[in-house]
């Protein structure tokens, strides 16, 4: 099938089921935020500033280079917060709102569901979000949730474009040049509507940044704050977990119908899920623009819709949630 294009078979049999489906996991990775315009930083091609943006989501690489870890993520927060939700995002929100026994994991931490107004209790956020911050100290409890301060610091702010001087065709006493070199100089002074450098491209000039600069706790006033993330080598939220796992595994209580919606879920504990509904009796649903990659352990039960889950998902569950593009219309 074409992308984005739904056979009425597939669209018959879902809808029937989906109606009469109430308890329903969703599984969301980086694909649910694809129409909303942000870079992933994965796979073949993701570097940032030249970096495997992979390496820099370590703990380690914290420890070495707190500043091109911070300032990769403040850019990622600063990207988050000018994008917005798409509908896929709302459509999920409308769900929880129409099946109390739904809920969404999210792979995700660009915070787009929760401004979605996704219900905070159906929603898990198995990775944190860009827009938690916490106490590097060992014995410093410090955590603040939903800091959308941007940049977070000064030191973090964006350059702007920055304008070359030009040599003047006329003026021989060099006061238009000094006029130029001036106006060059002043960069984002000069321009408040100036265009943002690219900074993730290592070919655009950064300043560098002390490590005084970067955000310090304001509780023990000693440790450094890091990002809310869940970074490669770290345990999964322990709350986050207990709670997935007591709606997975409830007595006598079976889950009817999983969305897989922009992941693969080929990695545990996501892919444990999957697995999990199909052994209660549920049927899957897989939402991907990859179609070898999104079809890949499908069994005859299951349905895979190619294309962008913004189009797609809010179409096929308009039966439950109704028409939500007045939703979408009067997002900011």
């Amino acid at each position: 099938m074409p992308v984005n294009v739904i056979s009425e078979k597939d669209r018959e049999s879902f809808t029937r089921h989906l109606q009469k489906s109430y308890r329903i996991l969703a599984l969301c990775g980086a694909g649910l935020s694809a129409s909303s315009g942000l870079p992933t930083f994965r796979g073949a091609g993701g570097l940032w500033r030249n970096h495997d943006a992979v390496s820099l989501a370590t703990p380690e690489a914290f420890d070495e280079d707190p500043a091109l870890v911070w300032r990769f993520y403040s850019f990622r927060r600063h990207m988050a917060l000018n994008a917005k939700p798409n509908p896929a995002h709302y459509a999920l929100a409308e769900l929880a709102r129409r099946r109390s026994e739904f809920i969404t994991l999210t792979q995700n931490v660009d915070g787009l569901s929760p401004r979605a107004n996704h219900p905070r209790s159906q929603l898990h956020l198995l990775h944190g979000s860009l827009f938690d911050v916490k106490c590097t100290t060992f014995d410093c409890n410090y955590l603040e949730k939903d800091n959308f301060t941007d940049p977070i610091v000064p030191a973090l702010v964006i350059p702007k474009e920055s304008s070359d001087p030009l040599p003047s065709a006329t003026d021989k006493t060099g006061a238009d040049a000094s006029t130029s070199m001036a106006a060059a100089m002043k960069g984002s002074q000069a321009d408040k509507n100036e265009k943002e450098a690219d900074i993730s491209n290592a070919a655009v000039p950064v300043p560098e940044i002390a490590v005084d600069d970067l955000p310090k706790c304001p509780e023990c006033k000693t440790g450094m704050l890091r990002p809310g993330v869940v970074w490669f080598g770290e345990a999964l939220p322990g709350d986050t977990m207990n709670a997935v796992d007591k709606f997975v595994h409830a007595e006598g209580a079976k889950i009817d119908l999983m969305l897989v919606i922009g992941t693969s879920a080929k990695v545990y504990p996501a892919a444990g899920y999957t697995h999990t509904a199909r052994a209660q009796g549920a049927r899957v649903a897989v939402f991907n623009m990859d179609e070898e990659d999104g079809r890949k352990g499908l069994t005859t039960r299951d349905w895979f819709f190619h294309g962008d889950a913004g189009v797609i998902l809010p179409d096929l569950l308009k039966p439950i949630i109704g028409d939500i593009s007045a939703l979408n219309s009067s997002s900011t």
